[in-house]
C-alpha cells in the first residue's frame, strides 16, 4: 500500500537524526524519501546508525535545505543550535512543513536566546509565532495547525511533565528547585573531554547549573499553561548512562490541598494521554522509558507546614525519543492528521 505523505531529514548522521531516520522508516504512512548530511555523504544510513545495515538502500546526500524539501511534506531537522537557524530561511521559502529539533526556534523571547545560547539570534522576527512549541501534552491543538513545529528539548519535556498538572490547576507558584540527571547520549555524537566513556562512565557531575538554556524554554510553557510569574532553579547533573533522564522538581503548594487531591490531579491529567503514564505501583525509572517514546510521571507529598506543603514531582524519558526525535515525529503525526502514535508505540527493550 502507497503511503500517503514523504518526509526528508536535514542532520540524520547525529543521534537524534538517526532516531528519526529509524522511526520514519518504519512509519506506516510517511514514506523517508531522503536524508541530507554533511558527513557521510554517498555512504549508507548505517555509517551512522549500525542498527539500519540491510534495513534501507538510502545514502546519505550532501543537499541543500531546499533540494532536500523537494517534493516532500513534510521536512524534519537533527541539526545542532544555531546552525538551523542558519537553514531555516531557505527551508521556509519552499513552504514545507518542518519540525526542528534543534533550540533555535523555541524561545519567543529574543534576549533570552541571546543570553541562554550566547549570541544575537539572526533571525528574532520568526521568534513570534513562526514556531509553535512541539510539547503535544500542552500544545496538541495548535500543533495539529501549524506548520512549522520547534520540537522541545529533552530537560525541558522531562521537567515540564513533571510540573504541568499542578500548573495548569493553578496550584503551582513561588518557586521551582529542580536537579535533572541525564545520559551521555544528549552531549551529541561528537566526543569530548568531558563527554567520552572514560570521564563519563564512573562519575557524577553538575554543569551549567542555574544557567541551562532550557530555562526559558521551561518557564515560557509553563506560563502558556497559566501559570506565569514563576522562577526556576535548574542543576543538570552529568550521569554514567547512555540515553535517559531522571527529574526531580520540587514545590510548595497550599497547605489546604491534600495529598489525595495531588495524585488525583497526576493521574487524571495524564488518564488519556498515548505516551505518558503514572505507575501505580511504584516511582518513574529511567529504565522503564529507555529506548520508547513513553514518559513516566508520579509525585510524594510531604506533610503541611507553616501553611505550605512540599511536593516532590518525579519524571523520566528517554532523552532521544520523547525527549528528541520520537516527540518530533508525535508533533509530526498530529501535524499531518495522522494518529500520533504511528511509529512510536513500541515500550522499548527490558532490561
Amino acid at each position: 500500500m502507497a503511503k500517503r505523505f514523504s518526509a526528508a531529514v536535514i542532520g540524520g548522521s547525529g543521534y537524534g537524526g538517526a532516531e528519526l531516520s529509524r522511526r520514519l522508516l518504519r512509519h506506516p504512512e510517511v514514506l523517508l524519501l531522503r536524508v541530507a548530511s554533511v558527513d557521510f555523504v554517498g555512504e549508507p544510513l548505517s555509517s551512522a546508525d549500525p542498527r539500519l545495515e540491510g534495513v534501507t538502500d538510502l545514502l546519505f546526500e550532501g543537499i541543500s535545505p531546499a533540494e532536500a524539501a523537494k517534493g516532500v511534506d513534510v521536512v524534519l531537522l537533527g541539526l545542532p543550535h544555531k546552525v538551523s537557524a542558519q537553514k531555516m530561511p531557505e527551508l521556509l521559502a519552499t513552504g514545507v512543513r518542518v519540525v526542528d529539533l534543534s533550540g533555535d526556534f523555541r524561545l519567543r523571547s529574543a534576549e533570552s536566546y541571546a543570553r541562554f545560547y550566547g549570541s544575537p539570534h539572526p533571525y528574532p522576527e520568526r521568534l513570534d509565532g513562526t514556531f509553535v512549541y512541539g510539547l503535544p501534552e500542552l500544545n496538541r491543538d495548535a500543533i495539529r495547525a501549524a506548520r512549522c513545529i520547534a520540537s522541545p528539548g529533552c530537560f525541558a519535556t522531562t521537567i515540564l511533565l513533571g510540573l504541568l498538572p499542578l500548573a495548569r490547576k493553578g496550584w503551582l507558584e513561588g518557586s521551582v528547585e529542580t536537579v535533572g540527571i541525564t545520559g551521555s547520549s544528549g552531549s551529541g555524537v561528537v566526543p569530548t573531554a568531558s563527554t567520552h566513556h572514560p570521564v563519563r562512565a564512573s562519575n557524577l557531575k553538575t554543569y551549567k547549573p542555574l544557567e541551562h538554556q532550557h530555562v526559558p524554554e521551561i518557564l515560557e510553557a509553563l506560563a502558556a499553561a497559566g501559570t506565569p510569574d514563576l522562577s526556576l532553579h535548574f542543576v543538570p547533573v552529568s550521569a554514567p548512562l547512555a540515553r535517559g533522564i531522571f527529574a526531580t522538581s520540587f514545590v510548595h503548594v497550599d497547605a489546604r490541598i491534600s495529598p489525595a487531591e495531588i495524585h488525583a490531579l497526576y493521574a487524571e491529567t495524564y488518564a488519556d494521554e498515548p505516551f505518558v503514564r503514572v505507575p501505580r505501583k511504584r516511582l518513574p525509572e529511567v529504565v522503564a522509558v529507555q529506548g520508547s517514546n513513553f514518559a513516566e510521571v508520579g509525585v510524594e507529598c510531604g506533610p503541611a507546614s507553616n501553611g505550605k506543603r512540599l511536593v516532590a514531582c518525579f519524571s523520566a524519558t528517554d532523552n532521544l525519543i520523547k525527549g528528541g526525535a520520537g516527540q518530533a515525529i508525535q508533533a509530526m503525526n498530529l501535524m499531518l492528521g495522522l494518529d500520533e502514535r504511528a511509529s512510536l508505540d513500541d515500550p522499548g527493550g527490558w532490561p
